[in-house]
C-alpha cells in the first residue's frame, strides 16, 4: 500500500484545506461544499498521473496529433452524505466513468463512546477488474472504509483501490493499511494525530456532512 500525502507539498490546496477548517468561514456551507469539490479535483489530478496511459490520434482542423490518455476502467464510490462534494470534484475529471454510491453511518448505542458502522444502502456496477475509487472525506477510524470495502466486494473485486480523503487521523490511516490489500493507494490532503473518545478526527473540521448540508436529527 502507498499513503499520498498531499500536505507534504506546497500547492493552493493548503488555502482550501485552511478554509474547510475555519469555523467562520465554514458557516458558508456553498463555499465548504465547493472547497471540499475544489480538494477532490486536486486529489484527481495527482491520482491521474499514476493511472495507465495509452496513446490515441486526434484529428484537428489542421492535421493530427497523437496524444496520451489514461486507459482504465475506474467506479468512483462515495460514501453518503458527506462524500458527495468530495465525489463531484473527482466526477468534474473522470466524468466520463461509472459511479457508486453507498450509505454508511455511525451507530453509537445509548450515546455511548462506542459505536458500530451502519450500511444500509449500496447502488453500483460491477467493480470486477475494474479500477475502485472510495471516497470518504474523513478517515478517521478506518471502520466505515472497512465496511463499505466488504460490501462492494459482493459486486465484484478490483484490480486496484485509489482510497480519497480530505482529512485522516495517523490511527486511522494505520488502520486502513492493515484493512485493504497490497493494491491500494492512499490520496489525502492532510493528516492530523488525534481521535477524540468517539472516533471524531481533532483538531479536524467538524462533521463533514453537516457543514455541507445542514444538520441531522
Amino acid at each position: 500500500m502507498t499513503l499520498h500525502n498531499l500536505e507534504t507539498s506546497t500547492s493552493v490546496l493548503n488555502q482550501f484545506i485552511a478554509e474547510i477548517r475555519d469555523e467562520v468561514i465554514q458557516k458558508d456551507q456553498m463555499r465548504f461544499r465547493r472547497n471540499i469539490e475544489r480538494i477532490g479535483e486536486v486529489l484527481g489530478y495527482e491520482l491521474s498521473k499514476k493511472l495507465t496511459v495509452t496513446s490515441r490520434e486526434v484529428q484537428t482542423p489542421l492535421g493530427i496529433k497523437t496524444v496520451i490518455v489514461p486507459d482504465e476502467k475506474l467506479v468512483l464510490c462515495s460514501i453518503l452524505r458527506a462524500g458527495m462534494p468530495l465525489h463531484q470534484g473527482l466526477l468534474n475529471y473522470f466524468d466520463k466513468e461509472e459511479n457508486a454510491f453507498i450509505s454508511a453511518y455511525r451507530y453509537h448505542p445509548d450515546d455511548s463512546d462506542a459505536f458500530e458502522v451502519v450500511v444500509n444502502y449500496l447502488a453500483a456496477p460491477s467493480i470486477e477488474g475494474k479500477t475502485l475509487l472510495l471516497i470518504d472525506p474523513m478517515l478517521a477510524t478506518g471502520k466505515t472504509l472497512e465496511n463499505t470495502y466488504h460490501a462492494l466486494l459482493k459486486h465484484g473485486t478490483p484490480k486496484h483501490i485509489h482510497i480519497i480523503s480530505v482529512i485522516g487521523s495517523v490511527e486511522g490511516v494505520d488502520y486502513v493499511k492493515t484493512i485493504f490489500p497490497e493494491n491500494t493507494d492512499i490520496w489525502i490532503a492532510t493528516i492530523d494525530d488525534k481521535l477524540s473518545s468517539r472516533g471524531y478526527i481533532v483538531p479536524g473540521l467538524g462533521d463533514a456532512g453537516d457543514l455541507s448540508y445542514g444538520s441531522k436529527l
